[in-house]
Protein backbone atom coordinates (compact mmCIF):
# COMPACT_ATOMS: atom_id res chain seq x y z
CA UNK A 1 0.00 0.00 0.00
CA UNK A 2 1.45 3.46 -1.06
CA UNK A 3 1.80 6.02 1.88
CA UNK A 4 3.50 9.13 1.93
CA UNK A 5 7.23 9.11 3.56
CA UNK A 6 6.39 11.49 6.17
CA UNK A 7 3.58 9.00 7.27
CA UNK A 8 5.45 5.82 7.50
CA UNK A 9 9.13 7.44 8.76
CA UNK A 10 6.46 7.95 12.05
CA UNK A 11 4.65 4.71 12.00
CA UNK A 12 8.38 3.20 12.40
CA UNK A 13 9.00 5.32 15.17
CA UNK A 14 12.23 7.60 12.99
CA UNK A 15 10.53 10.90 13.84
CA UNK A 16 7.39 12.25 14.24
CA UNK A 17 5.24 13.27 10.96
CA UNK A 18 6.65 17.07 11.22
CA UNK A 19 10.11 15.91 12.15
CA UNK A 20 10.16 13.87 9.31
CA UNK A 21 8.70 16.57 7.25
CA UNK A 22 12.39 18.15 8.39
CA UNK A 23 14.23 14.79 7.01
CA UNK A 24 12.56 14.57 3.78
CA UNK A 25 13.71 18.32 2.95
CA UNK A 26 16.97 18.17 3.95
CA UNK A 27 17.59 15.25 1.92
CA UNK A 28 18.13 12.78 4.44
CA UNK A 29 15.79 10.33 3.11
CA UNK A 30 15.95 7.56 0.09
CA UNK A 31 14.07 5.32 -1.54
CA UNK A 32 14.88 2.74 -3.41
CA UNK A 33 18.62 4.35 -3.51
CA UNK A 34 17.58 7.76 -4.35
CA UNK A 35 17.30 10.61 -2.21
CA UNK A 36 13.87 12.10 -1.79
CA UNK A 37 13.20 15.55 -0.94
CA UNK A 38 9.55 16.49 -2.29
CA UNK A 39 6.82 15.96 0.82
CA UNK A 40 4.15 14.32 -1.47
CA UNK A 41 6.37 11.39 -1.97
CA UNK A 42 4.53 8.02 -1.62
CA UNK A 43 6.35 4.51 -1.12
CA UNK A 44 5.52 1.04 -0.19
CA UNK A 45 6.89 0.06 2.99
CA UNK A 46 6.64 -3.12 2.75
CA UNK A 47 8.25 -3.56 -0.67
CA UNK A 48 9.87 -0.08 -1.11
CA UNK A 49 13.82 -0.35 0.35
CA UNK A 50 13.26 3.24 2.71
CA UNK A 51 16.43 4.19 4.64
CA UNK A 52 17.23 8.17 7.07
CA UNK A 53 21.00 8.63 6.75
CA UNK A 54 21.43 5.29 5.09
CA UNK A 55 19.92 3.19 7.21
CA UNK A 56 17.16 1.01 6.44
CA UNK A 57 14.16 1.63 8.31
CA UNK A 58 12.11 -1.20 10.15
CA UNK A 59 8.20 -0.97 10.67
CA UNK A 60 8.41 -2.99 13.67
CA UNK A 61 10.86 -1.16 15.17
CA UNK A 62 10.38 -1.91 19.35
CA UNK A 63 9.45 1.18 21.34
CA UNK A 64 12.10 2.92 23.26
CA UNK A 65 11.58 5.22 25.50
CA UNK A 66 15.24 7.01 27.97
CA UNK A 67 15.41 9.64 30.24
CA UNK A 68 18.34 11.15 29.71
CA UNK A 69 20.13 13.72 32.48
CA UNK A 70 21.40 16.28 29.44
CA UNK A 71 24.98 18.15 30.50
CA UNK A 72 26.25 21.36 29.36
CA UNK A 73 28.13 21.26 25.70
CA UNK A 74 25.77 18.44 23.93
CA UNK A 75 23.14 19.67 20.75
CA UNK A 76 19.77 17.83 21.12
CA UNK A 77 19.62 16.68 17.54
CA UNK A 78 20.99 13.18 15.85
CA UNK A 79 24.37 15.44 14.39
CA UNK A 80 25.61 18.70 14.18
CA UNK A 81 27.20 20.20 11.01
CA UNK A 82 29.56 22.05 13.53
CA UNK A 83 30.75 18.40 14.74
CA UNK A 84 29.68 19.75 17.96
CA UNK A 85 28.53 16.80 20.81
CA UNK A 86 25.51 15.66 20.31
CA UNK A 87 23.19 13.89 23.30
CA UNK A 88 23.49 10.80 21.16
CA UNK A 89 26.99 10.21 22.79
CA UNK A 90 25.84 9.83 25.70
CA UNK A 91 23.24 6.93 24.54
CA UNK A 92 25.27 4.69 21.98
CA UNK A 93 24.66 1.28 23.48
CA UNK A 94 20.88 1.87 22.49
CA UNK A 95 20.95 0.31 19.30
CA UNK A 96 17.97 0.85 18.44
CA UNK A 97 16.92 4.79 16.16
CA UNK A 98 16.02 7.14 18.75
CA UNK A 99 15.98 10.80 18.94
CA UNK A 100 15.42 13.53 21.25
CA UNK A 101 11.85 14.87 22.27
CA UNK A 102 12.32 18.81 22.25
CA UNK A 103 15.55 20.75 22.54
CA UNK A 104 17.89 21.72 25.13
CA UNK A 105 20.32 24.56 24.06
CA UNK A 106 24.05 23.68 23.90
CA UNK A 107 24.67 25.52 27.11
CA UNK A 108 21.73 24.20 29.25
CA UNK A 109 21.10 21.04 30.68
CA UNK A 110 18.91 18.49 32.50
CA UNK A 111 16.16 16.26 31.78
CA UNK A 112 15.02 14.95 28.01
CA UNK A 113 13.48 12.32 26.74
CA UNK A 114 14.65 10.14 23.78
CA UNK A 115 12.83 7.79 21.66
CA UNK A 116 11.60 6.18 18.81
CA UNK A 117 7.44 6.55 19.58
CA UNK A 118 6.74 9.50 16.90
CA UNK A 119 3.32 9.70 17.97
CA UNK A 120 4.15 10.36 21.95
CA UNK A 121 7.16 12.68 20.70
CA UNK A 122 4.90 14.70 18.27
CA UNK A 123 2.22 14.96 21.36
CA UNK A 124 4.41 15.97 23.83
CA UNK A 125 5.89 19.01 21.63
CA UNK A 126 2.90 20.58 20.38
CA UNK A 127 1.79 23.49 22.50
CA UNK A 128 -1.74 22.86 22.16
CA UNK A 129 -1.00 19.24 24.78
CA UNK A 130 0.39 21.79 27.00
CA UNK A 131 2.92 19.66 28.82
CA UNK A 132 4.72 21.52 31.40
CA UNK A 133 8.25 21.59 31.56
CA UNK A 134 9.56 22.83 34.20
CA UNK A 135 12.89 25.07 35.02
CA UNK A 136 15.44 26.56 37.53
CA UNK A 137 17.18 29.28 36.33
CA UNK A 138 20.16 30.93 37.99
CA UNK A 139 19.92 34.73 37.23
CA UNK A 140 21.75 37.81 37.91
CA UNK A 141 20.20 40.18 40.49
CA UNK A 142 16.91 38.88 42.64
CA UNK A 143 13.79 39.68 39.94
CA UNK A 144 11.43 41.82 42.21
CA UNK A 145 7.55 41.41 42.09
CA UNK A 146 7.14 43.29 38.93
CA UNK A 147 9.70 41.76 37.03
CA UNK A 148 8.22 38.13 38.06
CA UNK A 149 4.42 39.20 36.90
CA UNK A 150 5.58 39.89 33.54
CA UNK A 151 6.98 36.73 33.09
CA UNK A 152 4.38 35.20 34.52
CA UNK A 153 1.94 37.59 32.13
CA UNK A 154 4.13 36.83 28.62
CA UNK A 155 6.93 39.20 27.33
CA UNK A 156 7.44 40.12 23.91
CA UNK A 157 10.15 37.91 21.80
CA UNK A 158 10.29 39.09 17.99
CA UNK A 159 7.36 40.40 18.11
CA UNK A 160 5.08 37.86 19.57
CA UNK A 161 4.08 37.28 23.42
CA UNK A 162 5.64 34.28 25.33
CA UNK A 163 2.78 32.27 27.08
CA UNK A 164 1.55 32.52 30.42
CA UNK A 165 4.02 30.93 32.55
CA UNK A 166 4.19 29.98 36.82
CA UNK A 167 7.25 31.28 38.38
CA UNK A 168 8.43 30.84 42.04
CA UNK A 169 11.54 32.65 43.88
CA UNK A 170 13.16 29.89 44.89
CA UNK A 171 16.59 31.10 46.76
CA UNK A 172 18.39 34.46 47.19
CA UNK A 173 22.09 34.49 47.71
CA UNK A 174 25.51 36.39 46.75
CA UNK A 175 27.66 34.63 44.37
CA UNK A 176 30.77 34.25 45.17
CA UNK A 177 33.45 36.22 45.48
CA UNK A 178 34.87 37.78 41.73
CA UNK A 179 38.49 38.29 40.61
CA UNK A 180 37.89 40.78 37.69
CA UNK A 181 34.77 43.58 37.55
CA UNK A 182 33.66 42.02 34.36
CA UNK A 183 32.04 39.69 36.24
CA UNK A 184 30.38 42.36 38.46
CA UNK A 185 27.06 43.28 37.17
CA UNK A 186 26.55 47.11 36.13
CA UNK A 187 25.22 48.33 39.32
CA UNK A 188 27.91 46.27 40.96
CA UNK A 189 26.03 43.70 42.11
CA UNK A 190 27.34 40.14 42.41
CA UNK A 191 24.24 39.02 43.28
CA UNK A 192 22.81 35.75 41.89
CA UNK A 193 19.18 33.86 42.42
CA UNK A 194 17.36 30.79 41.57
CA UNK A 195 13.94 30.91 40.27
CA UNK A 196 11.34 28.07 38.96
CA UNK A 197 9.56 28.42 35.73
CA UNK A 198 6.78 26.56 34.59
CA UNK A 199 6.39 26.52 30.84
CA UNK A 200 3.77 25.04 28.15
CA UNK A 201 5.50 26.26 25.23
CA UNK A 202 9.00 25.91 23.68
CA UNK A 203 10.56 28.00 21.55
CA UNK A 204 14.39 28.63 20.99
CA UNK A 205 16.06 29.69 23.85
CA UNK A 206 12.98 31.10 25.89
CA UNK A 207 13.59 31.10 29.15
CA UNK A 208 17.00 32.67 28.30
CA UNK A 209 15.26 35.24 26.32
CA UNK A 210 12.49 36.11 28.65
CA UNK A 211 15.23 36.75 31.81
CA UNK A 212 16.95 38.85 29.50
CA UNK A 213 13.73 41.36 28.80
CA UNK A 214 13.35 41.59 32.27
CA UNK A 215 16.88 42.61 33.29
CA UNK A 216 18.07 39.43 34.81
CA UNK A 217 20.15 37.32 32.20
CA UNK A 218 20.71 33.54 33.08
CA UNK A 219 23.59 32.24 34.53
CA UNK A 220 22.84 28.60 34.86
CA UNK A 221 19.54 26.67 33.19
CA UNK A 222 18.48 23.02 33.87
CA UNK A 223 15.37 21.43 33.56
CA UNK A 224 13.97 19.49 36.28
CA UNK A 225 10.19 18.18 34.95
CA UNK A 226 8.59 17.09 32.30
CA UNK A 227 4.64 16.91 32.50
CA UNK A 228 5.18 14.63 35.29
CA UNK A 229 8.23 12.88 35.00
CA UNK A 230 11.29 14.32 37.01
CA UNK A 231 14.64 12.39 38.58
CA UNK A 232 16.88 14.28 41.03
CA UNK A 233 19.30 11.73 41.45
CA UNK A 234 20.41 10.54 37.33
CA UNK A 235 23.71 11.71 37.69
CA UNK A 236 24.29 14.60 34.34
CA UNK A 237 25.43 12.45 30.80
CA UNK A 238 23.74 9.23 32.08
CA UNK A 239 20.59 7.77 30.85
CA UNK A 240 18.05 5.41 32.29
CA UNK A 241 14.67 3.43 30.42
CA UNK A 242 11.21 5.36 31.49
CA UNK A 243 9.34 2.92 33.64
CA UNK A 244 5.90 1.58 31.79
CA UNK A 245 4.30 3.57 34.67
CA UNK A 246 6.00 6.48 33.73
CA UNK A 247 5.29 6.17 29.99
CA UNK A 248 2.00 5.74 30.62
CA UNK A 249 1.57 9.13 32.77
CA UNK A 250 3.51 10.87 29.74
CA UNK A 251 0.86 9.43 27.51
CA UNK A 252 -1.89 11.11 30.04
CA UNK A 253 -0.41 14.27 30.13
CA UNK A 254 0.10 14.47 26.32
CA UNK A 255 -3.67 13.70 26.45
CA UNK A 256 -4.32 17.09 29.09
CA UNK A 257 -3.81 15.62 32.32
CA UNK A 258 -0.36 16.20 34.31
CA UNK A 259 -0.70 13.02 36.76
Amino acid sequence: MMERLQKILSTAGVASRRASEDLIRGGRVSVNGTVVTELGTKADPTEDDIRVDGRRIRLEARRIYLLLNKPRGYVTTRRDPQGRPTVLDLVKHVREYVYPVGRLDYDSEGLLILTNDGDLAARLTHPRHEVERVYEARVRGVPDAHALERLARGVMIEGRRTAPARLRLVQERPGPPRKHRRDVDENGSRERSTVEITLHEGRQRQVRRMFDAVGHPVVRLRRVRIGPIEDRELPPGRARPLTPQEVEKLRRAARGGQR
